[in-house]
């Protein structure tokens, strides 16, 4: 064998030995949108069949396309509630799900109410009502670090305050 041929035969003998671990490029977290349902009818409880979310940049939705399924970006439903993951969502939405009673209701326009959005969508006769509710995941986490930077802030200025208070007080007496 030549020195070529035993070079090529370690590295085919040393592939084989390597570990096979599966490899995933990802981009970090990623924009979530979650829908919770509650009726606003006297009829029986409905479920949800199937839905789509559009993504509008208009705020009229005149531009609207449904949200692709591109790797784990995806809308899925269901019997009760609705998810989203995307790699950023537009800054204007529509709902349009399918019931069991066979009606199809399209919501009201809505804006992205965060990061980790979260909303409670109101089934009615015809149609949907869409309200986004307040969590500390609808701020950005560059925002939350902000918030807890200011108040720890805040409490250390107080604390050094009071206690230069006290010290000086006692040094009066």
């Amino acid at each position: 064998m030549t020195k070529f041929g035993i070079i090529l035969l370690l590295f085919l003998v040393a592939q084989l030995l390597l570990p096979v671990h599966p490899v995933f490029a990802d981009t970090g977290p990623k924009p979530t949108m979650e829908f919770t349902f509650k009726q606003n009818l006297s009829a029986g409880e409905l479920t949800i069949l199937s839905g789509i979310l559009y993504e509008c940049d208009q705020s009229d939705c005149s531009d609207a396309s449904a949200l692709q399924e591109l790797g784990p970006q995806r809308f899925t439903c269901d019997a009760r509630s609705c998810n989203a993951l995307a790699y950023g969502f537009s800054p204007y939405h529509r709902l349009e799900i399918q019931f069991s009673d066979g009606k199809t209701r399209q919501s009201n326009i809505f804006k992205t109410a965060g990061f980790d959005s979260r909303y409670t969508v109101t089934i009615n006769q015809d149609d949907l009502s869409v309200e986004a509710q307040f969590s500390p995941g609808a701020l950005p986490p560059t925002m939350l670090i902000l918030i807890a930077c200011v108040c720890i802030l805040i409490v250390g200025v107080v604390v050094i305050g009071s206690v230069i208070f006290l010290i000086r007080r006692s040094q009066k007496k």
